[in-house]
């Protein structure tokens, strides 16, 4: 695969996810890379074969344009596109809540305490309850084995 061969691939792969700007950026400095490297005396095929698979390397700067928020629609315009409360809400049902404000770490210790304190709560009704009961538990439980185990 010859250089023009390897950025053609590389620009159509890119052409439907980036806008202009992007790929003419990554087209350039894939140029350079090639025109410096076999100023360095290495051979072009042998660059272009170590660079590997152009589909390959757009998915890469794709994956790393999104991430970064370098989407087509970011360049269509100069203003962002804005969108109200409910759009944004109907998008997407995830809230964080960030933990960033001493009242917050507050309010998540005192949230944590009372959890705690009702599980305390719960589990000494549910021994209270029992203990009364807890003798004829025992008396039942001795007569049904003493009685299991006669003969009639």
């Amino acid at each position: 695969m010859t250089k023009r061969e390897f950025l053609d691939k590389l620009k159509s792969a890119l052409a439907n996810d980036l806008s202009g700007p992007v790929i003419q950026d990554n087209v350039n400095y894939y140029n350079d890379y090639i025109n410096g490297e076999v100023k360095k005396g290495r051979g072009e095929a042998e660059v272009i074969r170590e660079l590997g698979d152009p589909w390959a390397i757009a998915k890469n700067i794709i994956t790393s344009e999104e991430i970064k928020g370098n989407k087509q629609e970011t360049y269509e315009s100069y203003e962002p596109k804005r969108q109200s409360y409910e759009e944004d809400n109907r998008k997407s049902s995830v809230h964080l809540f960030g933990i960033d404000t001493w009242w917050k770490k507050v309010l998540l210790i005192l949230g944590i305490i009372g959890i705690v304190l009702a599980v305390v709560a719960v589990v000494s009704g549910l021994i209270s309850f029992l203990m009364p009961l807890l003798p004829v538990i025992i008396v039942c439980w001795i007569m049904i084995r003493f009685f299991r185990g006669r003969r009639w």
